[in-house]
């Protein structure tokens, strides 16, 4: 299997990066036994590193994979918190819920803060104090903005960083694709490891998955790449891709046929507006008091439901 280095975080890792956002309550709200199978297949396939976040709802999905597992995983989390307490709540949950003494990468969630070295300096601190403790491995940035991506390179703290990229910048929240490819190639250059999202822009570019993953795989600097992926097949495709095989054309063409989109469920809305406030893409509007879709900007991260009080809001 190909393994690549993590910049100097000290990670050996598979390139492929098993997403788990999407198996979650956010989305496609599998069951912690579905999710597990296949996050087992992928890890029993050569996958190594699992990203999860506090905000994605995936904990027991991991846990039910690793039950009896003794291969290698490295799992990468976030915490959203706004405050040091919190944080640390959301890091000893992670640590119970997923049955381990280290987490190997806790990144700050900060893909809505174009500075999230001043905006969240105290929770930074902390976990840079956990990390001491033992409880983290590596401290990363999570984030969709290049000025952050740009920042962390005058942090020698920060080992690992994740940021948005994708071949039409959809999402990224202060330049271009070729900005954060910049961004990006500097931030290694730097030494630190980078793991790309949203290389399908949330499954907008599905139609050209092939062409996306590939510009976003070549880029300088982007050590891996984490997609989402809810069946074996997707799985199974991914790793080929990943690792130079010879392609299942029928399979591809079948993937690349899939649509995504954001539902809500408009007659259950009460138009509080939580959804559109969380939404900082211009995804979301209120539109005579119920919540409307632009799915011309929407990235299907699937954020809004988290935000929903009413849990009507689901990617599909």
């Amino acid at each position: 299997m190909n393994r690549v280095l993590l910049g100097r975080s000290g990670l050996s890792i598979h390139p492929l990066v098993f997403g788990t956002l999407p198996m979650g309550p956010l989305q496609a709200n599998l069951s912690p036994q579905e999710g597990g199978r296949l996050i087992r297949h992928a890890l029993e396939s050569g996958i190594t590193l699992l990203d999860t976040a506090e905000l994605y709802g995936s904990y027991s999905h991991i846990r039910s994979a690793l039950d009896g597992y003794r291969g290698e995983v490295i799992i990468a989390t976030k915490t959203h918190a706004s405050d040091p307490a919190t944080a640390r709540e959301h890091i000893e949950k992670a640590l119970r819920e997923l049955g381990r003494e280290q987490l190997d990468i806790v990144h700050l969630h900060a893909a809505r803060l174009p500075d999230p070295f001043s905006e969240r300096a105290d929770v930074l601190e902390l976990l840079l104090k956990l990390q001491k403790e033992g409880k983290i491995g590596a401290v990363g940035i999570s984030s969709h903005y290049v000025s952050a991506i740009r920042k962390a390179i005058d942090h020698p703290e920060i080992a690992v960083l994740h940021p948005l990229i994708n071949r039409v910048g959809r999402g990224i929240l202060d330049g271009t694709a070729s900005d954060m490819a910049d961004a990006i190639s500097a931030a290694a250059q730097a030494g630190k490891g980078v793991y790309a999202m949203k290389a399908l822009a949330g499954g907008n570019l599905i139609s050209s998955a092939r062409e996306s993953l590939a510009y976003v795989r070549e880029l300088p600097g982007v050590h891996a790449v984490a997609l989402g992926m809810l069946s074996t097949r997707e799985i199974d495709a991914n790793l080929a891709f990943f690792e130079g095989q010879t392609l299942d054309t029928d399979c591809w063409q079948q993937l690349e046929s899939r649509r995504r989109q954001l539902r809500i469920m408009s007659q259950f809305c009460k138009g509080c507006g939580f959804c559109a406030t969380a939404c900082t893409e211009g995804g979301l509007h209120m539109i005579n008091g119920k919540a409307v879709v632009n799915a011309d900007e929407c990235v299907l991260c699937g954020y809004c439901a988290a935000a929903c009080p009413e849990f009507i809001i689901r990617v599909v």
